[in-house]
């Protein structure tokens, strides 16, 4: 008796060890993972400030969020970035309004040739307009964040110092731009950024209108040995999220991604400034770019022929249903407010 009772206890632990040995690992969820899409290649500021917006988010989250990010247009092109987002290609794309100008009219307004000074202040404004319009073109994703870049300025591979040097001239130019070198008689030709290089080597373009960080992000110093300094306009980004991917966050995840918003359109405008200031000390001391100043009568020139541009915008869009006028005086208030 006491032997098989031995038998039985002994059975009993082996079958326990067993389970124990043998039972497979409890599933431990990792963190969740999404996808960041960006088009410009990866040193360019809106990929610089797409890094630091991920870092940001996992140091946060105690890592529990994982991005992925993929610049350079790998995932999803620059004019496809917002369908791209909405059809969940990415869970999260960064896009430039400037490229779609009917498809985000209010917020693209910020491209007007209002003076906006630079890049931290622009950013906050664009800020600004759109929490207060909620534009009917971002109905569909979750805005994360915006930012512009700072004023822009033509770059070029010839002295453009007076507007009889800049007519018939071709020069890469996006969005509202087209009709500010229309105005000043150059021949604007559209393009993404990523292809400039190549039009600027094969003299499609003789030049750009662009900020000047891209002297030194895309090496554009070493092929526009001139920048004839206009400061205007800016261009305005968006960072916009997958609705079904936001859905899925949970709220302390989503809090972390909305506290960032604000803060991440400040980073950036800050970051484009100091950027601008370190791209053109690096062009003019390593490749011998000249910045030419337009005189303060010659600059009165280039800024009267903008005038008309802000007035037709306004008078074409007033046709359509836009508070054209109340988002001009919004800018400037915003714009005055920040700066």
């Amino acid at each position: 008796m006491r032997r098989k009772i031995g038998f039985i206890v002994a059975g009993i632990f082996l079958a326990t060890l067993f389970t124990f040995t043998w039972a497979p690992a409890p599933v431990t969820a990792g963190p969740i993972s999404l996808n960041y899409a960006n088009f410009p290649p990866a040193p360019t500021f809106p990929c610089v400030q797409m890094e630091r917006w991920k870092k940001e988010v996992e140091k946060r989250t105690n890592g529990k969020v994982a991005i992925k990010t993929f610049p350079g247009g790998t995932l999803v092109k620059a004019k496809g970035m917002m369908d791209g987002v909405i059809a969940g290609t990415a869970d999260i794309g960064c896009l430039c309004m400037a490229y779609q100008p009917g498809r985000f009219m209010i917020t693209n307004a910020i491209a007007l040739p209002l003076g906006l000074p630079n890049s931290e202040v622009s950013s906050l404004a664009l800020w600004d307009l759109y929490n207060k319009y909620k534009p009917k073109g971002f109905a569909n994703v979750k805005v994360l964040t915006m930012f512009t870049t700072a004023p822009s300025n033509i770059m070029s591979k010839i002295p453009i110092r007076n507007l009889g040097d800049l007519k018939g001239v071709p020069i890469r130019a996006s969005g509202g731009a087209a009709q500010i070198l229309k105005a000043w008689g150059a021949n604007r030709v559209g393009m993404p950024m990523p292809q400039t290089p190549e039009a600027l080597q094969k003299g499609v373009v003789k030049g750009l209108f662009s900020s000047l960080e891209v002297m030194k992000d895309f090496k554009f110093a070493e092929l526009c040995k001139y920048v004839t300094m206009t400061q205007t306009p800016v261009y305005p980004f968006a960072v916009v999220m997958n609705m079904d991917a936001w859905n899925k966050l949970p709220k302390d995840v989503q809090k972390v991604f909305d506290d960032l918003r604000l803060e991440q359109c400040k980073w950036t405008g800050d970051y484009m400034d100091k950027h601008v200031i370190e791209s053109m000390d690096w062009s003019k001391k390593n490749q011998g770019v000249e910045v030419i100043e337009l005189s303060k009568a010659e600059k009165a020139k280039w800024d009267n022929l903008l005038d008309p541009i802000t007035a037709k915008w306004i008078e074409t869009n007033k046709a359509k249903g836009l508070p054209a006028q109340a988002i001009v005086n919004d800018i400037k208030a915003f714009a005055k407010k920040h700066q």
